[in-house]
């Protein structure tokens, strides 16, 4: 019998640019989420900073006001779909597979495929600015029937949606398949890190509402280019059809950004706290709860549409009902470092940012369930600093600590503790002074997406830009510090934070499994 002859290094395996381009590696994928992310922040960051620069006094100065418009209506689409949601999933690709002690994820390729839709999907959307017509003043949330009048960069937007849509449905799949089916012999599901578990629960959320936005874009779609009325009240359609199946998609969308969040706060602040998580299964429960919750109060964004009165109050006080299971989440995290030998190097202080600035979120995310309040502040800019310390100073500061606590496992080497504690610090300080004041502004009943303003409203305006410009050169200093961790970082230790990363395990009865975190298996491409 003739010798069975060994293929295994006939193939060529691609260097450089085409590395990237056919990788199914996991820790690349990540990397590349994470890098397009980033850009995508920064991109979306200018646009806000174009938005600042027009409000910085009364009057019209910098831009058009269709301009205007538009840019809200990109920073928007932009920072949710391009910078926030591709950075958690980066986080997920890298680390999930590590956490679980499994090789790599369940699919590889599709992995690769979810991957590589986003470049042209981003390309679609910032190119709709140069499409006659523009991308249109029709806000991120693309109401009818503001959006059957736009021009073509309206069909490039939904075609974009879509594409995005698509890379996050085949995304989460591989995430739920992976988790399920691949952990290591001996870990249980309650037994996997928080990171994992809100994973899970933000993947089946992704599952349960992208295809509710497809299913709205697609409408608009065809009200635009094929006679259907779904949305036009003179053809027998009604433009509020339109709000109830976004925010179906919508509200379940900011959990989509939080939950991830919550799950790398978990890992984080227990590290530096050097003691275990306080009450594990009270915080799986409670991310469970919020996901369900969250399908079940879309309406609270749409108090002024005029639902009747039993229908508010149905909302209202669903919608004050998440207060519970995450007052129960920021309760164990306070109680993970009380008598704690807590030490605050960047990843902590971020996740103390997190903590502090995401309950005052929360708080406002309470006023603004209540109906009758809601009524008077629907579209100011209360609601504007609302989302942005939820989605700012919670996603972002969250992802940020992320970074910081998982870089040195990435790059094999440290970022600087000083500049990071700076960045820090110039972070915190310039999203209150740009966000904070807005609260103001919105009670005053300054409205949002306006290009021009009464003049009472100028003295909080310049602040908020004065902020708004700090903050946006604090994360230039932040990509200062990544290429410099990368080109010139000492090594890193093995344990770079005192190995506090065992106690994932002890608040077990039972021994670790064999694939603990600290030698993660051996993988090939």
């Amino acid at each position: 019998m003739e010798a069975v002859h060994d293929h295994s290094h006939d193939h060529h395996v691609p260097t450089g640019i085409m590395r990237y381009v056919t990788t199914t590696n996991h820790k690349d994928i990540g990397s590349l989420y994470l890098w397009f992310s980033f850009m995508m922040f920064l991109v979306g960051g200018v646009m806000a900073l174009v938005i600042r620069a027009e409000l910085f006094q009364p009057g019209l100065q910098v831009v058009q006001p269709e301009f205007f418009n538009q840019m809200t209506t990109l920073h928007g689409l932009v920072m949710v779909f391009g910078a926030i949601m591709p950075a958690f999933v980066g986080f997920a690709n890298w680390q999930i597979p590590m956490m679980i002690g499994a090789p790599d994820m369940a699919f590889p390729r599709m992995n690769n495929w979810s991957f590589w839709l986003l470049p042209p999907a981003g390309m679609l959307l910032l190119g709709s600015l140069l499409a006659p017509g523009g991308a249109g003043g029709v806000g991120w949330t693309m109401y009818a029937p503001l959006t059957i009048q736009q021009g073509m960069g309206m069909d490039m937007m939904i075609f974009a949606i879509h594409i995005l849509g698509m890379s996050s449905i085949m995304g989460s799949i591989n995430i739920i398949t992976t988790i399920l089916n691949m952990r290591a012999p001996g870990m249980t599901m309650m037994k996997m890190p928080l990171f994992v578990w809100t994973w899970l629960i933000t993947a089946y959320l992704l599952v349960a509402s992208m295809p509710v936005l497809a299913g709205a874009v697609t409408m608009t779609l065809t009200d635009r280019h094929f006679g259907t009325h779904f949305f036009n009240a003179a053809g027998g359609g009604d433009p509020v059809l339109y709000q109830h199946i976004f925010w179906f998609f919508g509200h379940p969308e900011v959990y989509i950004i939080a939950i991830p969040a919550f799950g790398v706060i978990s890992e984080v602040i227990p590290t530096f706290s050097r003691k275990p998580l306080f009450g594990y299964p009270s915080m799986v429960y409670a991310t469970g709860s919020i996901a369900i919750l969250s399908f079940l109060v879309w309406a609270h964004h749409m108090y002024t549409v005029g639902m009747p009165v039993e229908a508010q109050l149905y909302y209202m006080f669903a919608t004050m009902l998440i207060a519970i299971p995450t007052g129960v989440k920021v309760f164990n995290w306070v109680a993970t470092m009380w008598k704690g030998s807590m030490s605050f190097e960047t990843p902590m202080l971020f996740a103390q940012g997190f903590l502090f600035l995401f309950t005052i979120g929360g708080f406002t995310g309470l006023v603004l369930a209540v109906t009758p309040i809601d009524i008077q502040l629907h579209d100011t800019y209360y609601v504007v600093a609302h989302f942005h310390y939820v989605m700012v100073a919670g996603a972002l500061f969250a992802a940020f600590a992320g970074v910081y606590y998982w870089l040195p496992k990435w790059i094999g080497k440290m970022y600087d503790e000083k500049l990071g504690k700076i960045h820090f610090w110039l972070s915190l300080t310039f999203f209150n002074i740009t966000f904070f004041v807005q609260h103001f502004l919105g009670l005053a009943g300054m409205p949002r997406r306006i290009p021009d303003y009464a003049l009472q409203f100028a003295d909080w305006n310049m602040v908020s830009s004065i902020g708004a410009f700090g903050f946006g050169l604090s994360q230039v200093f932040f990509l200062y510090i990544l290429l410099k961790a990368i080109r010139s970082g000492e090594k890193a230790p093995e344990k770079p934070w005192d190995g506090a990363t065992t106690l994932e395990w002890t608040h077990l009865p039972t021994p670790a499994p064999y694939h603990s975190f600290e030698t993660p298996p051996d993988l090939r491409n």
